[in-house]
């Protein structure tokens, strides 16, 4: 039974390597056996990623610097993949935009929708999306050929229900993050029947994840939520292993929630 759950060298691509959760999300893939791509734009951050989860026994880890919104990035990306591992076994859509931490759209995480603009809700559907349109797309064809390939898609409890507007006060959960959370849910099961048995796509949906959040915030998050708390990054990753293990093997176009319950009520 444990061998279903096995990823001892298999070659795995997470887009928004360089983030919170891509980090979590590479180092436990590399203790698992894994060799990870740590794509992101943030090239120091995606090399820092690399060597941490480099150091961590099993696997092994590589940084690519990857614009997700720009083709020919992702073409270099799968490119590179390709030319060092000589194939691909699990892609990660993970790279999402974060408002806050965006210079050119941080208004967004406070405009209202009346006032959002058009440009800021443009730039989410370019990064969620369209990237993780791009992505798949450039590494589908390994992705079959390998003959267990799986892509993950990262969601959010946003892309199933309405964000709570009451516990954030003085921000505001913008649109675009919950339209890009749900359609890359749909481009889940798109590809899940269009490549049908020839290669896996499942998303995976997630809660709230603890990231130096004020404890007005951190109190008002869990009292929202069945098991009281927000989710620790490692509680993710295991999951996601799962995904691409062959455990997984007869999960595809699925939506897997962990959320502590969010959506429960």
């Amino acid at each position: 039974m444990a061998s279903l759950f096995d990823v001892t060298g298999r070659v795995v691509v997470v887009t928004g390597g360089a983030g919170l959760l891509g980090a979590a999300y590479a180092r436990a893939l590399a203790t698992a056996g894994a060799h990870v791509v740590v794509a992101d734009v943030d090239a120091g951050g995606a090399r820092r990623v690399a060597t941490e989860a480099g150091e961590a026994a099993g696997g092994s880890a590589i940084a690519v610097a990857t614009d997700v919104t720009d083709e020919r990035s992702v073409a270099d990306l799968a490119g590179a993949v390709m030319d060092r591992f000589g194939r691909v076994d699990a892609l990660v859509n993970n790279a999402a935009l974060d408002p806050k931490m965006d210079p050119d759209h941080a208004g967004a995480h406070g405009a209202a929708f009346e006032t959002l603009p058009v440009s800021d809700f443009r730039r989410q559907l370019e990064v969620d999306v369209v990237g993780a349109f791009l992505c798949s797309r450039a590494f589908a064809p390994a992705l079959v050929a390998s003959g267990r390939g799986v892509i993950v898609n990262i969601s959010s409890i946003y892309g199933m229900a309405g964000p709570d507007q009451r516990i954030y006060e003085d921000a505001i959960k913008p649109a675009g993050y919950s339209v890009s959370k749900a359609a890359v849910a749909g481009l889940t099961r798109y590809l899940a029947a269009y490549y049908g048995r020839r290669l896996r796509a499942v998303t995976l949906t997630l809660g709230g994840v603890f990231a130096d959040h004020d404890a007005g915030f951190v109190a008002r998050y869990s009292d929202r939520t069945p098991l009281g708390r927000m989710a620790r990054p490692d509680e993710y990753a295991a999951t996601l292993i799962y995904l691409i293990s062959d455990a997984a093997s007869y999960s595809t176009g699925s939506n897997v929630v962990v959320d502590g319950g969010w959506t429960a009520w």
